[in-house]
């Protein structure tokens, strides 16, 4: 039985002038059954790339089931080996060459007339709307990269890249800097400036509507679909603007308003981009991020530069032509990438939900890239991590049969998250079935 009614999400705390948002309390969640509490508090998924495939002599597991061997290569995970399943058998139907960051998220190929809406899309449009941020999209290059390698996971339903941000000031600013009274006026001016553009072009192409041939009628539907997705996404503006930003407490993480080289500090780099993935599902601001930490062909960049001693650029080394010393620097490489992710799985499992379970446990996080050894569409690098507390049985590694469709992780994940998965989303046969506890 409900005893009490939960305090509301956006509570804020308001007095002289101030307004402050709430962290997530104990009295935000409802006050009954403990299966309850767990119902209350939100799933979360980031999902990220690592651009042009790893070694994966290094990074394979020999064994299987949860007491499988961590390979030089995962053994930054040993802290979490029970909180992640390692997937062997992954395959992109569209990946292999650097054609596998258009797919990775859409199962549509690179060349295609258009594109499709991303796997984070499909759940951005069902449950963005209970976050500041529907999604967010990082990058280790900022904007979109279209129409050459995309700096970007995520695409539209009209088939259009979501740009990403590099820059962890940027994006600190933009989750959490406060707004002045001004400002906020200002915005909402803006606003609703917009929306009544918006409305007078509604009206235009009605009229419009009954003058063209039916053709021209579907070419117009599309338009307005695009309107009205414009549309929705102003009056989330408009619904946000009067929200105050949580205030995250940054204690044991890097400085976010100080500008550096990502190049001359890649450690730093990396750190605070994960950093920010942790607050940003932390506070709530939102639930689902993409994160392309290497981008296709020219990726690698940031960690290689201040290597010593190695064969050659990164890409360069992925043509290694079995030779054992490029093999072995590509294994370094990977090394200090998968050092760096273990980062933001550190950083979840330490924060702690009102019910005394973790992020993590509230959180999926999986990697994989386009692309296999020897630039194949198979053999990928897929790992997934946390979700224990969302349904997620993890395995330790986990052999699937040969070809298995990357999309059914992708699946998986959107099933998790009780998001509705279209019935042919994209080539995926259904969730992968030993993920899920029964």
């Amino acid at each position: 039985m409900n005893l009490r009614q939960p305090l509301s999400r956006r509570t804020v705390l308001r007095g002289l002038g101030v307004s402050l948002s709430l962290p997530f309390l104990e009295a935000m969640l409802p006050k009954s059954l403990s299966a309850a509490t767990s119902m209350a508090i939100p799933a979360r998924s980031a999902i990220f790339y690592f651009g042009t495939g790893m070694n994966m002599r290094v990074f394979t597991p020999q064994d299987e089931g949860r007491n499988f061997t961590l390979t030089p290569t995962l053994e930054p995970f040993a802290p979490f080996r029970d909180q992640m399943t390692v997937l062997s058998g992954t395959y992109l139907e569209h990946g292999g060459g650097h054609g596998g960051d258009y797919p990775f998220l859409t199962g549509t190929s690179a060349g295609a007339t258009k594109m499709t809406i991303s796997a984070d899309q499909i759940a951005a449009a069902q449950i963005g709307h209970h976050t500041r941020f529907p999604s967010l999209q990082f990058s280790e290059t900022k904007g979109t990269g279209y129409p050459g390698n995309v700096s970007t996971l995520s695409w539209s339903e009209q088939g259009i890249p979501l740009p990403a941000e590099n820059d962890p000031k940027a994006i600190f600013d933009r989750l959490f800097a406060s707004v002045s009274v001004d400002e906020q006026r200002l915005n909402e001016h803006r606003f609703r400036q917009r929306a009544s553009i918006l409305d007078g072009l509604v009206g235009k192409a009605k009229d419009l509507e009954k003058k063209i041939s039916a053709t021209d009628k579907s070419k117009l539907d599309e338009f307005m679909t695009s309107i009205r997705g414009v549309e929705s996404e102003l009056q989330r503006d408009i619904a946000w603007a009067t929200t105050p930003k949580p205030q995250p407490t940054t204690a044991g993480m890097g400085d976010f308003q100080q500008k550096f080289n990502p190049i001359e500090d890649a450690r730093r780099y990396f750190h605070l981009m994960y950093d920010l993935t942790t607050l940003a599902f932390q506070t709530d601001s939102t639930r689902l991020i993409t994160f392309m930490v290497r981008v296709e062909s020219a990726g690698g960049a940031l960690v290689t530069t201040k290597m010593q001693n190695l064969a050659g650029g990164f890409h360069s080394m992925t043509h290694h032509g079995e030779d054992p010393v490029k093999l072995r620097d590509l294994a370094r490489i990977d090394r200090v990438y998968m050092e760096h992710f273990a980062r933001v799985l550190k950083g979840l499992s330490e924060m702690k939900e009102p019910d005394g379970s973790s992020l993590l446990d509230h959180t999926m996080l999986a990697f994989s890239s386009g692309m296999g050894m020897g630039h194949s569409r198979d053999l990928l690098p897929t790992a997934i991590f946390g979700g224990s507390a969302l349904g997620i049985e993890h395995q330790g590694h986990l052999k699937l049969p040969p070809n298995t469709p990357l999309s059914s992780l992708w699946h998986t994940m959107l099933d998790r998250m009780q998001v509705q998965v279209p019935k042919d989303f994209q080539d995926s046969p259904g969730p992968i079935k030993q993920l899920i506890k029964a």
